[in-house]
């Protein structure tokens, strides 16, 4: 056995993420409804260890939003399943934001082939890391997120340490105490979700966690930059005949307007809802709310409370 080997299986057995539960030893012998039950019942700590580190994550979002109302992006990057929960969460950003697939950007080592095969030693790459940043151009406006459910990813890390020494807003995220992920980070997410009902597999609890906390980085964080107006998602793109009807639902709850006033200011702007919405609450034209969205950076309420410009004699 290598020197390497021996350290790194000295080094996972100090993970509550892949530790031996014997409770559970023979939980193939028990009949599915009772799998499922247990597998239910340990879900239900995930929400508990998120909340947890509600205060961190608050922060971090705040640090990001930040950044991003600069112009800058946000990056995740990680490996196997945190890896692929990245990719998925930047890869929603424009359907429901009309974010520039720019914008939040996904990186998994070894590539887009590996979000459906591992790519066998990318993981390992602090340096492979650095070289996909930096093929994004990496600015100190970005912000890059580090996810790895260990927290020791040398991927994740690699990242966030070249990040952090670009001059970017970091953010570590991992599901172990005390990981060298979240030391790394500027800020350090640690929702530690314990052992996992398969050894191990920590695409269960750990990637549970993952998902929810990424859902309010970019959730949240759009909130900040103004793509919702209360909770209605205002700056979705109509790109099929559902999201054409969701358009029109959301001016609808946002105005109370009758159909027709609705239909008739989607088509004048060119079905952006946010302009829509603006146009009739505002009760001015398309060119002029979308004057006033630009002065406002895209912020609705902001535009709504801009004061009248007075009519010319």
């Amino acid at each position: 056995m290598s020197s390497t080997y021996s350290k790194l299986q000295a080094q996972l057995a100090t993970l509550t993420t892949e530790a031996f539960r014997p409770e559970l030893a023979e939980i193939d012998r028990l009949p599915t409804l009772d799998i499922a039950r247990t597998m239910n019942e340990e879900d239900r700590s995930v929400p508990t260890a998120v909340a947890a580190q509600l205060p961190r994550i608050a922060a971090a979002i705040d640090a990001a939003a930040v950044r991003m109302g600069r112009g800058g992006r946000l990056i995740y990057a990680g490996a196997g399943t945190a890896g692929r929960l990245g990719v998925l969460d930047a890869s929603e950003c424009p359907p429901t934001f009309n974010t520039d697939p720019s914008e939040v950007v996904g990186l998994i080592a070894g590539g887009p082939a590996a979000m459906v095969k591992a790519v066998e030693g990318a993981e390992d790459s602090r340096e492979l890391a650095a070289e996909d940043l930096d093929a994004l151009g990496l600015t100190p406006d970005d912000t890059v997120v580090g996810i790895s459910a260990s927290g020791r990813t040398p991927y994740a890390i690699g990242a966030v340490a070249h990040a952090r020494a670009a001059g970017a807003l970091t953010i570590g995220l991992s599901c172990n105490a005390d990981s060298e992920l979240a030391a790394a980070a500027e800020h350090g997410i640690e929702v530690v979700t314990g052992p996992e009902l398969l050894t191990g597999s920590t695409r269960l609890k750990a990637g549970t966690a993952q998902k929810l906390v990424l859902n309010m980085i970019s959730t949240i964080t759009m909130i900040r930059l103004g793509k919702t107006y209360g909770n209605l998602m205002v700056d979705v793109r109509a790109s099929n005949e559902k999201l054409q009807a969701r358009s029109r639902r959301i001016v609808a709850l946002a105005t109370g307007a009758p159909d027709e006033r609705i239909e008739t200011a989607l088509a004048e702007a060119d079905g952006e809802v946010k302009t829509a919405i603006l146009m009739i609450l505002a009760d001015i034209d398309a060119k002029t709310a979308d004057r006033r969205l630009t002065e406002a950076r895209g912020h609705l309420r902001t535009a709504l409370n801009a004061p009248t410009a007075p009519t010319a004699p």
